[in-house]
């Protein structure tokens, strides 16, 4: 019965934290336009096999990533929601298998009800779970596949096993389709300690080639696909994306090697004060049951290699969340009241100084956080760190009996950070808003220039034209843009007043993002015949000369 009560009480958390916030927030920029654009470019070309941005050439990533957002916006349409969704489908799958393998291991319901829930709560699951990018989808396949491996070891017939194997196999090359060959090192890295302390080398040995064969059949059709239509894709995908974005001196988002720590104690809560003895009693008891091996090997391994790595994004480190969530259930269900009284005390605190932080920036003489005119968002973001406590408050009640009210703490972050966004940050990283108020004019003009690739995503997606073209600043798009299809979609500022002479006729019109302070008289534009400046983001228009 109580299992059932909290089955009921996790699908309605789920409704609030990852279905009803979905619709409420604009679009970030650069990533979330950038990957509704790309799917609805996808879907308009009818072309499921090499992703194109704004009309050009884009190898970043594979396709099957993408896929899951196809299939969203097919289902839902072109909305925030269903850019959103494939993101949330993918984390809600995660909960599942997360569920799923702590009922394998241990055999008990609630343990796999809280398992799935503590993931669901998690800050950085729900924050990269309703935020449209790829981590999630590579979560999944990774989650699958440590699944599918723990699978076959406990199977207990051949052929079982054999069959299990294959499905790794499947799994694996779902996520070298989603996000590149990290699919196939996360596990096998992540595996290791377990076959060690298990000494189960030799089925490893013998079963490993299924997965291997199974891998290389399902991702082959694509890979020869892309290879005929894209000869280069390999070449950029591997030696760009993986050789120089994890290794090489000039990697993308370089960060020290700590890096993930205060991103792992973050991305814990509301659970922190569990994380210590959750990974204290998993390494006591490493000897009495070979799952919690499985999983510190799952959270520590994949955490010390993206440590390692030159490039760092806390995104990367979501496929450790699916293990710590079952040491966290299980720490849960058996907590001392020390441990439930420091969690409780934790998630207050951290309450606390989110409010004091609220104040303090309100109170700042020069750029404050907040705008005087802002006192309603102020208002919302004081309400979400004052739950975040009182939660806090109600775990602790009654000896922590409600310890699993930790849960509710981000409730109010999940259902209002949309209304909080600071006006600052949303004209310049949220542009949804700005481009429905100029639609009229972009709709009236044939060329449409922006000088970030964020920002122009944005117009194609709010438009549903890709023939957006790049000033000043190529961004990610350099590559596609040195494809013979793509000269003359980028104007440099120094070719652009001849190239305006050219084309002002047909009308033109600029959406920029402009440095802080920055506004149209320092621009080094040509006089505009409109504009409209909010915040950083600048709107110009250029028509024929009288």
């Amino acid at each position: 019965m109580k299992a059932t009560k909290y089955g009921v009480c996790l699908l309605l958390l789920y409704a609030l934290f990852y279905l009803f916030p979905l619709q409420t927030r604009a679009l970030w920029q650069p990533d979330e336009s950038r990957y509704a654009e790309i799917s609805r470019e996808m879907l308009v070309n009818h072309n499921w096999a090499d992703p194109h941005f704004l009309g050009l050439r884009y190898f970043e990533k594979p396709v099957a990533g993408y896929w899951i957002n196809n299939v969203s916006q097919m289902i839902f349409g072109h909305n925030n929601f269903a850019v959103r969704f494939g993101a949330v489908f993918s984390v809600t799958l995660c909960a599942l298998l997360a569920g799923w393998l702590a009922w394998l291991m241990w055999r008990d319901k609630k343990l796999a009800i809280i398992s799935g829930g503590i993931y669901l709560t998690c800050l950085l699951v729900n924050g990269i779970g309703t935020y449209a990018v790829l981590d999630p989808m590579i979560a999944l396949c990774l989650t699958a596949s440590m699944v599918s491996f723990w699978r076959a070891t406990t199977a207990t017939t051949g052929t079982g096993r054999a069959a299990w194997y294959l499905v790794l196999g499947v799994t694996c090359g779902l996520g070298i389709m989603t996000k590149g060959f990290l699919a196939l090192a996360v596990p096998v890295i992540s595996i290791i300690p377990w076959v060690i302390s298990t000494r189960r080398w030799r089925e490893v040995v013998i079963f490993g080639p299924l997965a291997v064969l199974s891998c290389l059949l399902f991702t082959l059709p694509w890979a020869l696909t892309i290879n005929a239509r894209e000869p280069d894709f390999w070449h950029y995908f591997f030696w760009v994306e993986h050789i120089q974005r994890f290794a090489e001196p000039d990697a993308q988002h370089k960060a020290p090697v700590w890096y993930y720590l205060p991103v792992l104690l973050g991305g814990s809560l509301p659970w922190l004060g569990y994380l210590p003895a959750a990974l204290r009693t998993g390494w006591q008891g490493r000897h009495q049951h070979p799952g919690t091996v499985y999983l510190l090997g799952w959270v520590i391994m994949p955490l010390l290699f993206f440590s390692i790595a030159k490039g760092k994004l806390p995104t990367y480190i979501l496929p450790c969340f699916a293990p710590l969530a079952i040491l966290l259930g299980k720490t849960v269900l058996n907590a001392t009241r020390r441990t439930t009284a420091a969690n409780g005390w934790i998630n207050i605190i951290f309450g606390i100084t989110g409010i004091l932080l609220l104040v303090v920036s309100w109170r700042m003489p020069t750029h404050p956080f907040y705008s005087p005119q802002e006192g309603h968002r102020l208002l919302l973001a004081f309400i979400v760190f004052l739950s975040w406590s009182l939660f806090g408050v109600l775990a602790l009640i009654r000896q922590g009996k409600f310890r699993l009210a930790a849960a509710l703490c981000p409730l109010g972050l999940a259902l209002l950070v949309g209304y909080t966004i600071p006006a600052s940050v949303r004209d310049s990283k949220q542009p949804q808003e700005f481009l429905e108020r100029m639609t009229t004019h972009l709709t009236a003009t044939r060329y449409i220039l922006s000088n970030r690739v964020g920002i122009a995503s944005g117009i194609a997606w709010h438009l549903k034209r890709s023939d957006i073209d790049l000033y000043d600043e190529k961004g990610e798009l350099t590559y596609g843009l040195n494809y013979a299809d793509g000269k003359g979609r980028f104007i440099s500022r120094e070719a652009f007043p001849a190239w305006l002479a050219t084309h002002r006729n047909q009308g033109v019109s600029m959406v920029l993002q402009t440095n802080k302070g920055e506004t149209l008289s320092g621009m080094d534009l040509p006089q505009p015949d409109f504009s409209v400046q909010q915040g950083r983001l600048l709107y110009v228009e250029y028509g024929p000369q009288r």
